[in-house]
C-alpha cells in the first residue's frame, strides 16, 4: 500500500507529470481518504495535483472512491436536488438558501452540503441558522417539501480532513473540486453545481459525463449554485451524462436590477430571502429561471 508510486507519475512537473488512470487515481484517493498516507504524503499529493491539474478520468475515480465511503442520504419518495455550497460572500449575499427554500417550496427534498473552505466570507450556513434551519447532527431522509443542511464532516470525515489542509497550505486541492461533484444520495437525485473560471466548465462537464450524472451545470455566483440575481448565465443540464442546452449565456446586466440587501451579512441575507418567500419582494428572475430548469429535469427523472 502507500501512494508514493503514484506521486511518482504526478508530480513530475506540469510538463512531465502523467495523468493516472481511473482505477489508479480511486486507490490513490481511497487511501487519503481513509487515513491510511502520512501527512506527507496528503501534502505533497496535494501539491502535485495543484501544479498538474486533474484530468476529468482522475476526478471521475477520486469520485468513484468518495461514493464508496461517503454515508449515503436515503432515497426519498421524489429526486432529491444535491447543492454544494463551499464558497459563500464575499461580494454579494450568498442565495444558495434562497434557491433551496425555493425548491422546497415546490415540493422537492433538497440536500445542501458543505464546511467552510475560506476565511472571511458569509457562509449558507450562517444564513441557514439564522433563518431557523440549523445544520444536521445526523444522516437521515429528507421529507419531500423539506431542505436539510448536512456538514461535509458527517458525509465522510477524511473529505473534511482533506479540505483543511487548504487552511495549513493555502491552496485547494482535488476535493474542493470533487465536493461540487460528489453525489451523497441512495436514490434518484438532481446535482446543482457550478464553476467561477471558464476552463471549469470543460472540465466539470467531462466529469459529470463520465460519473453519468443527472446535474444542472452553470456559472454561479462567486462559486455558488446559485444563478447571479443581476445577470443571464449559461445553463446546461445533463441526463445520465447527456449534456442538453437549458439556456445561454446573455452578456451584460438585467435590463431591470432586483433590490439586493446593501449588507452581505447572514442576518440582511435572511431578512431578504424571508421578503421574496413572502411575496414582498420578487424572485431574481435568474434564480427563477433556475428553479424551472430544475423542476423540468426533476420531472424527468
Amino acid at each position: 500500500m502507500g501512494i508514493g508510486k503514484y506521486i511518482k507519475e504526478i508530480g513530475r512537473g506540469k510538463d512531465g507529470a502523467r495523468a493516472l488512470t481511473r482505477e489508479q487515481a480511486a486507490d490513490l484517493f481511497g487511501q487519503v481518504l481513509d487515513g491510511a498516507v502520512t501527512d506527507l504524503e496528503v501534502g505533497a499529493f496535494c501539491l502535485a495535483m495543484r501544479i498538474k491539474g486533474e484530468t476529468a478520468e482522475e476526478m471521475a475515480g477520486f469520485l468513484d472512491a468518495t461514493h464508496q465511503r461517503l454515508q449515503h442520504i436515503p432515497a426519498s419518495d421524489k429526486p432529491v436536488v444535491v447543492i454544494p455550497t463551499y464558497n459563500g460572500a464575499r461580494k454579494l449575499p450568498v442565495l444558495t438558501p434562497l434557491l433551496a427554500l425555493l425548491l422546497a417550496r415546490e415540493g422537492l427534498p433538497v440536500l445542501v452540503h458543505g464546511t467552510a473552505t475560506e476565511s472571511n466570507r458569509v457562509l449558507t450556513s450562517e444564513v441557514l441558522l439564522a433563518l431557523g434551519i440549523p445544520a444536521q447532527t445526523a444522516i437521515n431522509s429528507i421529507a419531500p417539501g423539506t431542505l436539510a443542511f448536512v456538514p461535509t464532516g458527517l458525509l465522510n470525515v477524511g473529505l473534511q480532513r482533506l479540505l483543511d489542509v487548504r487552511r495549513v497550505v493555502g491552496l485547494r486541492n482535488p476535493a474542493h473540486s470533487l465536493v461540487k461533484l460528489m453525489n451523497p444520495c441512495a436514490g434518484k437525485s438532481l446535482l446543482v453545481t457550478s464553476y467561477t473560471h471558464p476552463e471549469y466548465a470543460v472540465s466539470m462537464a467531462e466529469t459529470l459525463a463520465l460519473m453519468q450524472s443527472n446535474a444542472l451545470l452553470l456559472r454561479g455566483t462567486e462559486g455558488e449554485s446559485v444563478a447571479d440575481a443581476r445577470r443571464t448565465p449559461k445553463m446546461q443540464g445533463f441526463v445520465h451524462g447527456q449534456s442538453i442546452a437549458l439556456q445561454e449565456h446573455q452578456g451584460g446586466s438585467l435590463a431591470t436590477l432586483p433590490e439586493l440587501p446593501q449588507s452581505i451579512d447572514a442576518t440582511s441575507t435572511a431578512n431578504y430571502i424571508r421578503q421574496v418567500l413572502d411575496g414582498k419582494q420578487p424572485v431574481p428572475t435568474p434564480i427563477a429561471q433556475q428553479v424551472a430548469h430544475i423542476l423540468h429535469m426533476g420531472a424527468s427523472l
